[in-house]
């Protein structure tokens, strides 16, 4: 069983535990506070576990070149990339009083930190776990950083080899084995070929002792529900009020009514992945007695007579008799009455027979 722990206080991954499911708003929110609290009331009532936002010090992930770089995407919100940036980045404050109404309404909350002066901010603001962008999942001074902290983590590896991931499990796993790891590609919107949910199964493989999960960019909601068949134990997904806002992530992204159905689904396959023991179970029973069938006598057979398969059949019959799957240790039988051609094949009719298993 893979590793379990708590990622929220109360609440674990891993294991036996349901499917974790992450509301990215990220920056979904168009740098409006309010409209930010709206999409964590839209997770809570969808039913997602937590709302999850990006928290960047811009200075600190960003060069100045990068910041002044002209940025005339429709999506803009400046004339310059570090402009757009800064529209969209909430204050301390902000943070905070979205943390209190995330606390409020009663979901969990917390970010991505972008760089290592946000992770810092986040872990002053005891968010419950900190979430590594694909981005950052090869910046190993910043992961190192941040598992010497202490607080679970959740790792993207969009972008990422498997090699990459190796050495991000080394150098984590030591520090603070409380972290798991989340198959992503970093397109948006993502094309079904490009999902590689088969990535999965091969996390599973290779880190058997760690949580795995997805964290989708595709529309719709049926990859992400097959991610949960395939076991994934956390799911991320981007949501929005509106598909049509301005902004890169939108088209990517779950509106309300589309999160709520994701979340109502997944707990519907947690409850049908049931048990693996194979077995007939109690709901069968009226099935079984109607339809099940039983060994018959295709000829009259007299008393006495030694039992040969072609004097046998199988027909949903009654009473009861022996289950189809013992025909075969009838063979050689000695019938110790005569039973009618048509007539259920029982115990009693049967000399020194001894059932292995009883209808």
């Amino acid at each position: 069983m893979p590793l379990e722990f708590e990622l929220c206080p109360g609440r674990k991954i891993g294991g036996e535990n349901p499917c974790f499911v992450i509301a990215e708003i990220g920056q979904n929110h168009q740098g409006d506070l309010e409209i930010a609290k709206k999409m964590i009331r839209m997770a809570k009532d969808s039913g997602a576990d937590c709302a999850k936002f990006q928290k960047s010090a811009l200075e600190y992930k960003f060069n100045k070149k990068a910041l002044e770089r002209p940025y005339n995407s429709p999506h803009s919100w400046g004339k310059t990339y570090g402009d757009h940036k800064r529209h969209l980045e909430f204050s301390h404050d902000q943070f905070r009083e979205l943390q209190k109404y995330a606390k409020e309404i009663g979901i969990y909350f917390t970010a991505s930190g972008m760089d290592e002066m946000a992770v810092e901010f986040l872990h002053e603001l005891e968010v419950p776990f900190f979430k590594v962008g694909s981005g950052d999942t090869n910046n190993f001074p910043y992961l190192k950083k941040m598992a010497q902290k202490g607080r679970p983590m959740v790792i993207s590896s969009g972008m990422q080899s498997l090699d990459t991931m190796r050495r991000v499990y080394e150098m984590v796993k030591p520090l603070n084995p409380n972290f798991c790891f989340l198959q992503c590609t970093s397109t948006y919107p993502l094309l079904p070929e490009d999902v590689n949910l088969r990535v999965i199964k091969e996390f599973q493989s290779t880190f058997p002792d760690i949580p795995i999960g997805y964290s989708g960019h595709e529309t719709g909601i049926a990859i992400t529900l097959a991610a949960v068949a395939m076991g994934a134990k956390v799911v991320e997904r981007h949501v929005t009020l509106d598909k049509t806002w301005k902004g890169n992530d939108h088209q990517a992204s779950l509106e309300p009514n589309e999160l709520a159905e994701l979340v109502s689904s997944i707990r519907l396959i947690e409850k049908a992945m049931g048990s693996s023991v194979k077995r007939l179970l109690p709901c069968e029973l009226d099935c079984h007695k109607k339809l099940g069938k039983s060994v018959v006598a295709n000829v009259k057979i007299p008393a006495g007579t030694v039992l040969t398969l072609s004097m046998l059949t199988v027909k949903v019959a009654e009473p009861r008799g022996f289950p189809p799957e013992e025909i075969y240790d009838l063979e050689g039988k000695t019938v110790k009455r005569e039973i009618e051609e048509d007539e259920s094949v029982t115990e009693e009719a049967i000399e020194n027979y001894n059932t292995r298993t009883k209808c």
